[in-house]
């Protein structure tokens, strides 16, 4: 009985592994600090702070402001901070029906966006036109700004927009944050 009681101090004198408590207790850095690469980080950071910026048309922004809730709580995915300005918003939320006259202003707020930015195109009248078969409604909002996600609907539930946001966070885990740099070096290195 008295082997199996050995203290921790003694059972790594005599080289045997000590008990998880004591590992814990001397570890020091050994629980202190983790591994990972840039591109891993700075895409868990991206994917949870999305600041959205809704421009909302029609009535896919009625269903957009229910996901702000507390029935379905956007915050927890980190889009809660629903921004009113271009150049503080990352995530470009586009509700509704566009028109040719309304598309110069929707290239101008998407290139006013901070980089990288995102779009999702909500509903069917920003994907395809939808209903609208005339000649003022834009065909589609990727005919003007490149889009991420399409969230199909007229108009979509809010579980579609959380379904997007999941959608649209795997594609910036996925992104290499390192690639984009070097790229961006090699522009600069361009133009100037």
């Amino acid at each position: 009985m008295a082997a199996e009681t050995i203290s921790a101090s003694a059972a790594i004198s005599v080289g045997a592994q000590p008990p998880v408590g004591a590992l814990h207790q001397d570890a020091g850095l050994n629980q202190s600090f983790f591994t990972t690469t840039v591109d891993a980080l700075v895409g868990w950071g991206r994917k949870n702070s999305l600041w959205p910026f809704t421009f909302g048309t029609a009535c896919c922004a009625i269903e957009f402001m229910a996901l702000a809730g507390s029935k379905y709580d956007v915050a927890r995915f980190g889009a809660e901070f629903i921004r009113f300005s271009p150049r503080h918003s990352d995530l470009m939320v586009v509700a509704g029906t566009i028109t040719y006259k309304q598309a110069p202003i929707l290239r101008r707020i998407w290139e006013q966006m901070a980089e990288p930015r995102w779009v999702l195109s909500v509903g069917a009248c920003a994907s395809s036109g939808g209903f609208y078969d005339c000649y003022c409604t834009v065909p589609g909002i990727d005919e003007i700004i490149p889009v991420d996600v399409y969230i199909a609907g007229c108009p979509p539930r809010p579980e579609a927009y959380i379904d997007a946001i999941m959608q649209l966070q795997d594609k910036i885990q996925d992104a290499s944050y390192m690639k984009q740099r070097a790229e961006g070096a090699h522009e600069r290195i361009r133009i100037g």
